[in-house]
């Protein structure tokens, strides 16, 4: 019998079928350590991108630099994080979990506090790739350990469990940065996100076990990472589910590039209500991702999916429609907003939970052209809202097409309709 059989068996209860059952007082606080030691590394990504929101107008004038090219230090962040994972998640198959995440994260601690000598924004743009390099160690490891522990819908619940602790970041970054600016310069923002790396740093050599065993590791070298990438993308489902979550994730980043533009510059908003008011729409993100759990009680993660894709291009159309026609001022743009974050909420944990589902043996690389694929779309999209004009209208179109052009893809390529939904029985929680 191996340690984990034994500890199932520890840690079991009888059930009518007589198939041991996982002992819920054992699960339920693992699960729970699980998803707030992984969500403190995942949020690296959001607190780095979101943090400093509040002070683009800022660094625009401190930095004398148009307001598009500050808009690109944004996009550098994205870059790093896209090809960050690309590298971290294959190297993670192959040295383990563990070591690569907290390698990452001491990447992203030499790279913020550099940021505070930039001279300039090329060369901030510079250091915000290197910083989103760091913490996609966080971004892409996190979601292999989920795949490592967990499968089917008890990763889509998990990833759920994961949204609620990442959703926190993006309601308290922008509030975060924004209280900052009362007392010090951007440049306080960066030393507050170093000190919240070391932070993870120590956290994570006390707390992070590892949970891919050298037995399952990848022995291959670039020619294997190679030809498992080439692999990934002969699966057409799994491409297809890569595409919605990445398409989805544009449209989050149309509203993240553009709405401190929008609401300061166009709605006369100061750098404190831009920050409540971007963490109120958050809200609504963090909401949905908590009813997907109880929704998967009923409906397969694809249902799921397709409902919440559909419902954001719906709400993304109204907000462009108010926006065109200049009606209903703030609370016109704001409320269909809202409406796009919840349906993306909804969306964003199943994408990620099926296209894994498909490739267990090698999580880390599924994971990584995932995250990069998000990251990456995202990275492509940002400057646009800026390039249109940075107004509600830009901002509206570059969201209402990201999520249309999910839906086609959910349409041709996916076709969920095809799929069979993963075995329940098949996804109960692991015991690690």
């Amino acid at each position: 019998m191996t340690a984990t059989q034994d500890r199932t068996a520890r840690s079991a209860v009888p059930s009518p079928t007589g198939v041991p059952l996982p002992d819920p007082r054992i699960e339920e606080p693992r699960t729970a350590r699980t998803a707030l030691v992984l969500g403190a590394f995942v949020a690296l990504g959001p607190l780095t991108i979101d943090m400093y929101l509040p002070a683009l107008p800022t660094i625009t004038e401190g930095l004398e630099a148009t307001s598009s090219a500050v808009q690109l230090t944004l996009t550098g962040t994205l870059v790093g994080l896209a090809l960050g994972q690309l590298v971290l998640g294959p190297l993670s198959d192959r040295f383990g979990r563990r070591r690569p995440l907290l390698a990452g994260t001491a990447l992203h601690v030499l790279a913020s506090l550099l940021v505070l000598l930039a001279p300039s924004v090329a060369v901030l743009g510079l250091l915000r790739v290197l910083q989103g390099v760091g913490a996609a160690a966080g971004s892409v490891i996190a979601i292999a350990v989920v795949r490592d522990l967990f499968d089917g819908r008890a990763a889509a619940t998990m990833l759920s469990r994961l949204f609620l602790v990442l959703g926190v970041a993006p309601v308290l970054a922008p509030t975060i940065g924004g209280e900052l600016l009362r007392f010090t310069s951007w440049r306080g923002v960066f030393a507050l996100l170093a000190v919240y790396g070391l932070l993870l740093v120590a956290m994570g050599s006390a707390a992070v076990r590892e949970t891919l065993p050298p037995e399952r590791r990848s022995r291959d070298g670039i020619r294997g990472t190679l030809r498992g990438y080439r692999s990934l993308f002969g699966d057409r489902a799994y491409v297809g589910f890569v595409l919605v979550a990445g398409l989805t994730m544009a449209g989050l980043f149309a509203y993240v590039s553009g709405s401190s533009f929008v609401y300061q510059d166009e709605f006369g908003l100061d750098e404190q209500q831009f920050g409540l008011l971007f963490g109120a729409g958050a809200v609504w993100l963090i909401a949905a991702t908590q009813l997907n759990p109880v929704l998967l009680r009923w409906f397969s993660p694809a249902q799921v999916l397709v409902a919440g894709t559909v419902a954001g291009a719906a709400a993304g159309a109204v907000l462009l429609a108010l926006a065109a026609t200049a009606t209903g001022g703030l609370l016109a743009v704001a409320v269909p907003l809202w409406a796009v974050l919840f349906a993306c909420g909804l969306a964003l944990p199943n994408a990620p939970a099926l296209a894994l589902s498909r490739h267990g043996d090698a999580a880390g690389t599924a994971a990584a052209l995932l995250g990069a694929v998000q990251f990456g779309v995202g990275a492509a999209v940002s400057p646009l809202v800026g390039l249109l004009g940075n107004d509600a209208v830009a901002m509206g179109t570059v969201v209402l097409a990201s999520l249309v052009l999910a839906i086609v893809v959910l349409v041709v390529v996916v076709r969920p309709w095809q799929l069979e939904d993963p075995d329940p029985e098949a996804a109960q929680v692991a015991v690690h």
